[in-house]
């Protein structure tokens, strides 16, 4: 494998010919090799998966070249796309056999779950974020269209990767991002009539 700096990178990688594909064969092999370190742990995941892994992220660093920076190695860089690709993908597997229903549920059965209140904060600071919670879920469950809800509990609450939230809802992410929008949008007036600003909010919840 060559040695190049992070300019003989850019350099190899941009412009057709030999040294780009001995290029994107290095890089690959770093690739393979970084993603088998961070994904070890993974027992679900195969030697197939961090090949098609590393060819996805190959096509994004090749598409994000102009961005680099050489703030740090270049290898380093692509390494965290690879990274990212890699366990973006994870999560969208983890919810493509549930149902939307189920993605609008949270694990206690709560709305908001219980864990949002912080077990570390005195007992004054609990029971106003008990509060803030329950006001919220009040906000959810009765300002919200049914839409709006399943997309702010599915993508907000539990995490689910919008282009899945955007499938199940039978939409495109461009819709949905605005039905995310107009959600907090109302949730925030909503909670501002009810004497809660953003900043009451993010103060009760910080410790």
């Amino acid at each position: 494998m060559a040695e190049r700096n992070n300019q003989e990178w850019v350099d190899h990688l941009s412009q057709p010919g030999p040294e780009r594909d001995d290029a994107l064969q290095d890089l690959r092999t770093i690739l393979v090799r970084g993603l088998g370190y961070a994904l070890s742990k993974y027992r679900n995941v195969t030697e197939a998966d961090i090949e098609d892994f590393a060819q996805d992220a190959t096509l994004k660093v090749l598409g994000a070249l102009d961005t680099f920076r050489g703030e740090s190695r270049f290898t380093t860089w692509a390494q965290k796309i690879a990274v990212h690709v890699a366990f973006t993908e994870l999560r969208r597997r983890r919810w493509r056999d549930v149902s939307l229903d189920e993605m609008t549920q949270t694990t206690d059965g709560d709305l908001i779950p219980k864990s949002w209140v912080d077990p570390s904060a005195n007992t004054e600071q609990q029971a106003t974020q008990r509060d803030i919670i329950e006001i919220m879920r009040q906000v959810i469950e009765e300002e919200l269209t049914e839409k709006q809800r399943q997309a702010l509990i599915a993508a907000r609450i539990n995490g689910v990767p919008l282009a899945e939230v955007a499938r199940r809802m039978g939409t495109n992410r461009n819709a949905l991002y605005k039905l995310l929008f107009d959600a907090r949008k109302r949730l925030q007036a909503r909670m501002l009539d009810r004497g809660l600003s953003a900043n009451d909010i993010l103060a009760a919840f910080s410790t």
